[in-house]
């Protein structure tokens, strides 16, 4: 089943042609060159809006997790509507600054913050590190001890709690690396208030990601409220509770709640539980890019065999490796109307793995040439891309209206070589 692209934001079929807002997407594939990623303004502005008005009149804030897609464009539009962070390195630490962020709109996850890392945030008077074990919550306040300053932390606590999701993407279950065991928390916050170098802020959680149903986050919200309870017992008060990001998207025939209606159910859980005041943090990464790009390839060959038929494309599992790593299925369309019948076919790159394919066994009419269109590619499609089989990386382009910005040019073999040396004869 394919996705209708009359229910992608900033996408229409017009005479048989797509469009990214007022441009054909198959004029930017031959004025930029395929693979290519294409963002939509309009639609990036879309899902902003969703998010923002779902916490106006809060306290509440928005964190825009940019391992989605962490290219400067498109956090720089984030940060003018009012997000901000949330990173897992230091690299992504210097895009937010570079982005304009503040320090106070800087959120830190992540399992394994180095020395350096902790540096670099405390530098930055970042709002938080979202503290996954008690030996980083003792490395954070021995490098805050020796330079001076109090470093200010949330414990992401593992609320055992099933997202229903693709198991590489659950982060809850008490398997799952993430997070700090639900029944160790209360004694790590007990050990941090003892500290002389660290400040007790707030509460994290992260359950996964592609989370298509609301009750997954109200069920763990109410366990985190359990363990705010308790802390209030022993006189540890919060100043905030970060209940993550994980709100999935349509890629082909999921159904999502909005961003505004799962905004709603954690604040009404949490005022029922007399914690009405208590702002909340959203980490919203996919939600907020995924539907807004699409990858842009080029036919190569159609390859039909006795077993099946191959349609071999110029974008492989370097450039999106979703279909592959996740088993996820992503729809894709012909940017133009084509002369042959629909086959079925499975959508397969030049890089040298079986595991190279961007769709199997999908309805698809096209001759080579032609320019095909991936949908939902906005998240983690460019961000995990890699050099894979020595490819450059895609190209970005960024759409709005009858205007398109690159906003980030090809990579190149020199560009790929560039960091690498050879030795002397002698020494091979």
């Amino acid at each position: 089943m394919q996705e209708d692209f009359s229910s992608l934001p900033g996408y229409t079929r017009r005479g048989g042609e797509l469009f990214c807002e007022d441009i054909a997407l198959k004029d930017l594939a031959q004025r930029f060159g395929t693979p290519l990623y294409v963002y939509s303004h309009a639609a990036l502005q879309s899902a902003l809006q969703g998010w923002m008005a779902g916490v106006a009149g809060t306290r509440h804030r928005i964190f825009y997790a940019m391992k989605a897609n962490s290219n400067l464009a498109l956090l720089k539009l984030f940060h003018s509507a009012g997000t901000g962070f949330d990173i897992v390195s230091r690299g992504e630490l210097a895009r937010a600054l570079a982005a304009g962020a503040a320090g106070s709109d800087i959120v830190y996850s992540g399992v394994g913050k180095s020395v350096e890392d902790i540096r670099a945030a405390l530098n930055a008077g970042i709002s938080t590190f979202n503290v996954e074990s008690i030996p980083e919550l003792d490395r954070i306040n021995a490098v805050a001890q020796s330079m001076g300053k109090v470093a200010p932390v949330s414990v992401r606590i593992n609320p055992d709690v099933d997202a229903k999701t693709h198991p590489y993407i659950s982060t809850g279950l008490k398997n799952n690396k993430f997070g700090v065991a639900f029944d160790q928390t209360a004694a790590l916050y007990r050990h941090a208030a003892q500290l002389a170098n660290v400040r007790i802020c707030g509460m994290d959680m992260h359950i996964g990601s592609q989370i298509t149903e609301i009750e997954p986050f109200v069920h763990a919200v109410d366990k985190m409220l359990d363990l705010v309870d308790e802390l209030a017992q022993c006189g540890i008060t919060l100043d905030h509770l970060d209940v993550g990001g994980g709100l999935g998207v349509r890629y082909i025939n999921e159904t999502p709640p909005t961003a505004a209606d799962l905004v709603h159910a954690v604040s009404q859980k949490a005022a029922d539980r007399g914690y009405g005041d208590l702002p909340i943090y959203f980490e919203p990464g996919r939600s907020l890019v995924a539907r807004a790009g699409v990858l842009l390839t080029t036919v190569e060959y159609l390859k039909p065999t006795a077993a099946k038929n191959f349609m071999i494309v110029d974008a492989a599992m370097n450039d999106m490796v979703r279909p592959t790593l996740y088993q996820a299925h992503m729809a894709i369309e012909n940017c133009s109307q084509a002369d042959n019948c629909e086959a079925l076919w499975d959508v397969v790159g030049p890089v040298c793995e079986t595991g190279d394919f961007l769709a199997r066994g999908i309805a698809l009419a096209a001759q080579p040439g032609d320019v095909l269109a991936m949908t939902g590619a906005g998240a983690y499609g460019m961000s995990m891309s890699s050099n894979y089989n020595s490819r450059g990386r895609a190209a970005e382009v960024l759409v709005k209206g009858s205007k398109a910005w690159l906003i980030r040019r090809r990579e190149t073999i020199e560009d790929i070589m560039a960091l690498e040396s050879t030795v002397p004869v002698e020494a091979l």
